[in-house]
């Protein structure tokens, strides 16, 4: 049987579809999964973790107060996001040679299913909970404390467990969690069950305001998000980061506008001025920071423009 040419190319042309089909077809499935959730890096002489305990959906044209919805839409869409911002839950582990200290747990099973990855991308860095000597507190919410516990069993066995006494003294108060309004109650319930075992065992010891902790760590009372909201300074060969925890949580919208506060404040006055304040010492000191919600490993720079900040992160680097 003879063909005409374009009969042939067409035949060609299909028989050459379906082999990439085939091929297709037997390729191998999508992983869809990712890659253990760790950065490491060195400051001076000391050795910073960044540890990501998963992501959480926030909402921040409902959540974000101090401005408005339309306001908001605007600076999420000037920061390609979405209404729903998938936000980083981020501890780090510090080694100083001397003592390993991780700063923030997770929320470990507080939050569901996309949270709770700390400890596991812990022993992906190459630790061990057992190893942990002392974990620093920034706040008693469920996203920072969770990770404690597992099971009412505490997590890091041999750790201390330090935060501000402000804190201890309104999330671990009965009186507090009983006369909480019924939305309010899972926060005081959370942080109870995640610090009350280690303040069982005698292993919570609390701190008031500004403290050196271990030497190149120290402990500065930014109050405002909580009653006893600490943020952590480490220092070593002339270099400083600063680990802010919850100074501020949308990034899009709260570097350009600082003075944009969350519901989740407990006051939300004293919360902006020290957002502003440690946005403006930051800039003009040129020091590396760090917090719980930006996106991972949320280790960067700072720089003033205007009357807001640009979010410089880190660029990625191999250990020397």
């Amino acid at each position: 049987m003879t063909f005409t040419p374009w009969i042939r190319n067409g035949i060609a042309a299909l028989v050459g579809s379906l082999v990439l089909a085939a091929a297709a077809q037997a390729g191998a499935p999508q992983v869809k999964t990712q890659a253990p959730g760790f950065y490491r890096m060195m400051l001076g002489d000391i050795e910073i973790t960044a540890l990501n305990d998963g992501t959480l959906d926030l909402q921040p044209k409902q959540l974000l107060t101090n401005t408005t919805p339309q306001e908001v839409g605007k600076l999420l869409g000037k920061g390609f996001e979405k209404d729903v911002v998938q936000t980083s839950v981020d501890g780090y582990l510090v080694n100083t040679g001397s003592k390993l200290v991780l700063v923030d747990t997770g929320a470990g099973s507080l939050f569901g299913p996309t949270l709770g990855s700390l400890v596991a991308n812990l022993k992906a860095a190459g630790y061990q909970p057992e190893q942990v000597d002392e974990i620093y507190i920034t706040h008693m919410h469920g996203d920072h404390v969770g990770g404690l516990v597992a099971d009412g069993k505490l997590v890091f066995p041999n750790a201390i467990v330090r935060a501000d006494q402000h804190d201890a003294d309104f999330w671990l108060s009965k009186e507090n969690l009983d006369k909480a309004p019924e939305k309010m109650k899972g926060f005081f319930q959370g942080a109870q069950a995640s610090l009350n075992p280690y303040v069982a065992a005698g292993k919570f010891k609390p701190f008031d305001g500004e403290v050196e902790l271990v030497p190149g760590v120290r402990a500065i009372a930014a109050r405002g998000h909580t009653p006893g909201h600490s943020i952590y300074a480490v220092e070593s060969k002339g270099s400083k980061l600063v680990l802010w925890g919850d100074l501020m949580h949308v990034a899009a919208v709260q570097f350009p506008q600082p003075q944009v506060t969350i519901a989740f404040d407990t006051d939300s006055k004293s919360a902006a001025i020290q957002r502003k304040k440690a946005y403006a010492e930051a800039a003009k000191e040129g020091y590396l920071v760090a917090a719980a919600h930006l996106p991972f490993p949320g280790i960067g720079h700072i720089r003033a423009e205007g009357r807001g900040y640009v979010w410089i992160p880190v660029d990625y680097q191999q250990i020397r």
